[in-house]
């Protein structure tokens, strides 16, 4: 996997995740941005813990859309990125009673008039024209076997529907060359034997308590937000196990440009399932996001594996929302 790796003191974690040809990192950012920050004391699913990790959510994918490219053709500087010197600055821009509505990166560049599409001006969303089309979605799966290894793999072979077939060609570019940038100077710029910057994005981590866990998620953009509140809830907020940390209900941020084409963006919006305590997301509104209520199960389709390492229990768990998902053990 060639993994990045960083210790999430906030959350006593170590989390392992790819390189920034993936979004991986992103992961391991809004961690040390929540690090300025006690979620636990704020209350699990409060307004207070929402908007501060909501807010840290647009920052760390502000520095991925500014930043991130493959590390074999682009100069990331991860280590600055993931640095607590840099966290410390960039938590000073989280306003505790107001949302941000602006794409604030603090290091590297965004193409002139990012994003290109804001929601209200575009012609389909790429999800209900992908949906037309009998795109399914990416897919997840995580394993442990009986000596503790654990496999987390995020394949995607579901976006051929939706890549266009070159007709003097015959054959789409790649169910990942959208997500190119053809500004030149971007490090996620089109160019020669160059990996395009994916939402792909495993994780594998170490818990506070010593057991190992392999966890991941369809979702696009999305994939490193469900997945973070899964942790959150594990070691912030007391989730007794998997699954009641992946069944609590879920937020996601549409305020950053889509990896996909045609990179639309929602400024300020919030997509929440519906069932937080009374007042919660009135609450959230009032600081000046725009929350969208959707179904009371339709956000995120995390699947996780654990493992204790002394007793070889192996626990796992898998969303019970959207498409079919299973959790089961071989002999």
């Amino acid at each position: 996997m060639d993994p990045s790796a960083t210790n999430a003191s906030a959350s006593g974690a170590r989390v392992f995740k790819c390189p920034p040809w993936s979004q991986g990192p992103v992961f391991l950012q809004q961690l040390r941005l929540l690090e300025g920050f006690d979620l636990a004391a704020m209350g699990r699913g409060s307004a207070d813990a929402l908007h501060t990790w909501i807010e840290c959510a647009k920052l760390a994918f502000a520095d991925r859309d500014a930043c991130y490219g493959d590390p074999r053709m682009t100069d990331v500087p991860l280590d600055e990125l993931l640095s607590p010197e840099y966290a410390r600055r960039r938590c000073e821009l989280v306003d505790p009673g107001q949302a941000s509505l602006s794409l604030r990166p603090g290091l590297g560049r965004l193409p002139e008039g990012w994003p290109l599409v804001r929601r209200e001006d575009a012609v389909a969303e790429p999800q209900a024209l992908a949906a037309s089309l009998g795109r399914r979605d990416t897919t997840q799966c995580v394993a442990s076997d009986a000596r503790g290894n654990l496999v987390c793999a995020t394949p995607s072979g579901a976006w051929i529907p939706t890549s266009p077939v070159i007709p003097e060609l015959g054959f789409p570019i790649g169910t990942r060359a959208q997500m190119f940038v053809l500004d030149p100077d971007h490090p996620g710029a089109l160019a020669p034997g160059k990996r395009p910057r994916t939402t792909l994005t495993p994780s594998i981590a170490q818990l506070p308590d010593g057991r190992r866990m392999a966890f991941g998620t369809p979702g696009g953009d999305q994939q490193d937000q469900w997945t973070v509140q899964l942790l959150l809830e594990l070691v912030d907020f007391g989730a007794a196990d998997l699954q009641e940390a992946i069944d609590r209900p879920t937020v996601h941020s549409l305020h950053m440009p889509l990896s996909f084409y045609p990179r639309t963006a929602c400024p300020g919006v919030v997509a929440a399932e519906p069932r937080f305590e009374p007042g919660v997301l009135e609450a959230l509104e009032a600081r000046g996001h725009r929350v969208e209520r959707s179904g009371k199960w339709e956000h995120g389709r995390v699947m996780a594996v654990r493992r204790d390492a002394d007793s070889g229990l192996c626990e796992s768990a898998a969303s019970p929302r959207g498409q079919v998902a299973y959790a089961t053990t071989l002999p």
